[in-house]
């Protein structure tokens, strides 16, 4: 059951913008705030709206990825919707509005990297692609402090051992425990064989736009899913020793002395992704060295796969990779070449090895930077 509720528009109460996203109180007139859904035209001072006694608030929020935890009932809507509300409020003099339980929807656009998660490329090693996977990290519920409080209104005495919050510190703890679950089933695997696991598994996602810094720049292999990295099939296993090769490699040694002699190149670690930087408007060759384990069926037969992209031809020699024994390796080449990209271009596709039961996922991404 709800009661009707007068909403007005901000400018009817006396709301005037001081500061970007803030609102001055100072102009807030209780009189005309007080038992009324304020409906304002960009991110508001929630919690003085609720010390003046507005009972809701809607708003129009571009980039609507997480919800705030705010004293009192609030709406943030797109710019679209939030049209279509102030048109109701001008149609009539006494605009009313009701204040009802939240219902869940289903998101079909979910899972989309959110526009606060950091983008590749990688910075330090350009050969290496970051991020390497997502999880979990918008709206979670998570373990709070009752002795904290739970929004920044000095009147708000709620506290709660638990609250909805967002960020990489969200998604981390969700691969971490999905990471700690494989090793319950697989206590003998290395950090690098979970690692493969989460990766080559991980659900596949689709790119919000074209924009460099977007696709794969943005979710790495995709979308973690822990129960499929139980069984991966095939696991891309990093000693400690190539990990210091790959290092030296570049140059970086602050964890000791380089070999002499030290050959090769980041493109060359065993990693479950593949990624190369590129001259713009030059033609190119790259090769990526890679080794799997089998860690599935003793007899298996895993054929490759590659989706086509009309920027890069991409050949995997072998092709066919035949197993005969669990924890046998198995050795491959994978070629990518094409021609001159523009500057600022990222493309990619991803390579599959298949035995009909496991599908090993791994994308590859041939990037530019700018001049």
């Amino acid at each position: 059951m709800s009661s009707s509720l007068k909403a007005i528009k901000a400018k009817k109460c006396g709301c005037h913008v001081q500061y970007p996203r803030h609102y001055n109180e100072s102009y807030m007139d209780s009189n005309l705030v007080e038992g009324k859904i304020l409906v304002i035209d960009s991110d508001p001072g929630w919690e003085t709206a609720s010390r003046f006694g507005a009972i809701g608030v809607i708003t129009s929020k571009e980039k609507i990825d997480d919800t705030p935890i705010v004293p009192l009932p609030s709406s943030a809507l797109t710019t679209e919707d939030y049209d279509v509300v102030k048109s109701f409020i001008n149609s009539t003099e006494n605009a009313q509005g009701s204040i009802l339980k939240s219902e869940t929807i289903e998101d079909t656009t979910a899972p989309i990297a959110a526009y606060f998660s950091s983008r590749g490329p990688n910075t330090i090693v350009a050969d290496i692609l970051k991020p390497d996977i997502t999880a979990p990290g918008i709206d979670i519920l998570a373990a709070y402090s009752p002795d904290a409080k739970v929004t920044d209104n000095p009147e708000d005495k709620r506290s709660s051992k638990y609250i909805i919050m967002s960020g990489t510190s969200m998604s981390c703890p969700h691969v971490a425990g999905a990471a700690a679950y494989i090793k319950t089933f697989h206590p003998n695997w290395s950090p690098s064989a979970i690692k493969s696991a989460l990766m080559t598994t991980a659900d596949p996602m689709n790119a919000t736009s074209d924009v460099y810094g977007e696709g794969e720049f943005a979710f790495g292999a995709g979308h973690i899913n822990p129960v499929k990295a139980i069984e991966p099939g095939l696991v891309y296993e990093i000693s400690k020793d190539e990990y210091v090769k790959m290092l030296c490699s570049i140059q970086v040694s602050f964890f000791g002395t380089c070999p002499k002699d030290v050959r090769g190149s980041p493109k060359d670690l065993n990693y479950p992704s593949m990624q190369a930087l590129v001259e713009s408007n030059n033609n190119f060759t790259v090769e990526f060295p890679r080794t799997v384990t089998n860690v599935g069926l003793a007899n298996s037969t895993y054929e490759a796969k590659v989706i086509t992209n009309s920027h890069i031809d991409v050949s995997v020699s072998p092709s066919i990779l035949s197993f005969k024994s669990s924890g046998e390796k198995k050795s491959f080449t994978v070629t990518v070449s094409g021609k001159g990209l523009s500057t600022l271009k990222m493309v990619s596709t991803m390579l599959v090895w298949s035995d009909r039961i496991h599908s090993v996922r791994s994308p590859i991404v041939v990037y530019t930077k700018g001049v």
